[in-house]
């Protein structure tokens, strides 16, 4: 009877709960599915990520990202800011922060300088972070240049003031406002290209780019290297040696009075200073020049090879100091042209660093610079007492090949071995045996110089077709390409395959010497 009593209360409960099953979380009235947890149906998941130009008026158009995984990426194709961008967001999860912070699709404001990360979070707690990385036009830092007035740079010898801003991007510190003067530089890029080089300096020392604090900068414009690498890979190949210092650089792209200029190679000057070249309080920096090159206020002096002219410091003709290096560099000059010039006391030897010239020499004959061999940018440095170095290396957009009117254009076939001071310490076998040797350590790290091409040109994957579209040069000849193709990727190719076939050359000339 108890028992009968207990099952009755039971079934009463049952049916003045609404439902005839004991599964309290059916459906009584339908007989339906179960019921989820809450949050259960919810997914961690990001499914749509787009910036509307109507929430962003700095945007030309709508950017929709692409999603992978967990990365979310895409590119302003403008110089547009980014440093505050709303997104407007499709989730499947019940809230949505950055850096524990909140966000409203379409409404909250985040810097996309750098990488973002979004968490979705669920209702009961489960989450995923999905990383958003937006590039800004090309990916490079931003040098606005603004000249007074909007005057045109015209000269290479007067400078036009005006302004410098930099935008650093994810990379380097900017820049703000700062007062700067600028003029054009070069030689033949001065005058025969559109896209004109320049020379900044600025009213104050500043790290630019990440690069040591100084006034004066380099804009290279690379117009004739359509891969825009021959100058940064020689520089690469410095920083392996054993010279003494090696310009640093970097690529940015660059406005000029509001109008996109192209992509520049941002390079420290060669001259004399203590974070470049370091000579000291009474050192000096030459360069073997020619006589249509010089300005009205330069000091040289000739050896019978060469003119020489002092680059640093600033000297008054037949002072001192004049009288010294004019005679050091022409007793070195007759010492190496005499018949005892491979003596190891009294020969050659005791005027010069033979390291730095074996490292000067080889990276400019891997390379085949057509300047190196006796024009120009050939650059030594000596402090008093101690023995003359080669070096910086300088102005190779003339190498690997690119060039139409000399024999520099073959991979195959000596060339700054010609040059008249190596040519005559070729004739010394110990100096032969040096370069064999050092010549090793290059050929060693050849995968590592090819490694760093690839790098740079993915690095300016979309740098150089903006540039393209600037200036137009692929697929068409400039003065003095011996060759040319429809894409950078072929450009690419091109300086690669030349590179591999010259190691293959000289490793086998300096065997057979």
């Amino acid at each position: 009877m108890f028992n009968k009593s207990i099952l009755l209360l039971l079934l009463l409960g049952q049916i003045s709960c609404g439902g005839g099953s004991v599964n309290s979380n059916s459906n009584a009235n339908t007989g339906g599915p179960v019921d989820s947890p809450v949050g259960a149906d919810e997914q961690p998941v990001i499914s749509s990520f787009t910036f509307l130009k109507a929430n962003n008026p700095v945007l030309e158009s709508d950017i929709t990202l692409s999603i992978k995984d967990q990365n979310i990426t895409g590119r302003v194709v403008s110089n547009s800011p980014v440093d505050s961008l709303v997104a407007t967001v499709e989730h499947e999860g019940s809230s949505l922060s950055v850096a524990d912070i909140g966000q409203t699709s379409g409404s909250t404001e985040n810097d996309f300088t750098d990488l973002v990360t979004y968490t979705v979070t669920t209702a009961d707690g489960r989450e995923s972070d999905y990383r958003v990385d937006l590039m800004k036009f090309t990916g490079l830092p931003i040098i606005y240049l603004q000249t007074d007035d909007n005057l045109a740079i015209e000269s290479k010898e007067d400078y036009v003031e005006g302004t410098i801003v930099v935008d650093g991007g994810r990379e380097f510190a900017g820049l703000a406002e700062t007062s700067m003067k600028i003029r054009g530089r070069g030689n033949s890029t001065w005058g025969l290209h559109p896209k004109k080089p320049y020379q900044m300096k600025m009213s104050d020392s500043a790290e630019f780019l990440g690069m040591p604090k100084d006034k004066k900068w380099l804009f290279l414009a690379e117009y004739s290297d359509k891969t825009m690498l021959r100058n940064t890979i020689a520089f690469e190949m410095g920083h392996l040696s054993s010279l003494d210092w090696t310009p640093k650089h970097q690529f940015a792209e660059v406005y000029l009075n509001q109008e996109y200029n192209g992509t520049y190679n941002i390079t420290q000057k060669v001259e004399e200073d203590g974070d470049r070249v370091d000579i000291g309080d009474d050192g000096y920096l030459l360069e073997i020049d020619q006589p249509e090159r010089l300005d009205a206020d330069d000091v040289f002096f000739n050896t019978e090879q060469f003119l020489i002219n002092i680059k640093s410091p600033d000297l008054n003709w037949d002072d001192s100091q004049y009288v010294y290096i004019k005679q050091l560099i022409n007793d070195f000059e007759t010492t190496l042209f005499s018949n005892n010039f491979a003596h190891p006391d009294s020969g050659y030897a005791q005027y010069i660093d033979i390291e730095s010239f074996i490292d000067w020499y080889l990276i400019s004959e891997i390379v085949k610079n057509q300047d190196s061999q006796s024009f120009s940018s050939i650059f030594m440095h000596v402090i008093p007492g101690e023995k003359i170095k080669m070096g910086p290396l300088w102005d190779f957009d003339l190498a690997f090949g690119n060039v139409d009117y000399s024999d520099s254009r073959y991979p195959e076939g000596f060339w700054v071995k010609y040059h008249p001071w190596y040519q005559r310490l070729f004739d010394d076998p110990a100096f032969v045996a040096q370069v064999k040797s050092r010549f090793a350590f290059y050929r060693a790290n050849q995968d590592l110089i090819l490694q760093k091409i690839d790098s740079y040109a993915a690095k300016l994957t979309y740098a150089q077709e903006e540039n393209n579209n600037r200036w137009q040069t692929l697929g068409k000849y400039v003065w003095p390409n011996p060759v040319y193709f429809d894409s950078y990727e072929e450009e690419v190719a091109h300086l690669k395959s030349w590179y591999n076939q010259r190691m293959d050359w000289l490793e086998e000339a300096y065997e057979s010497l």
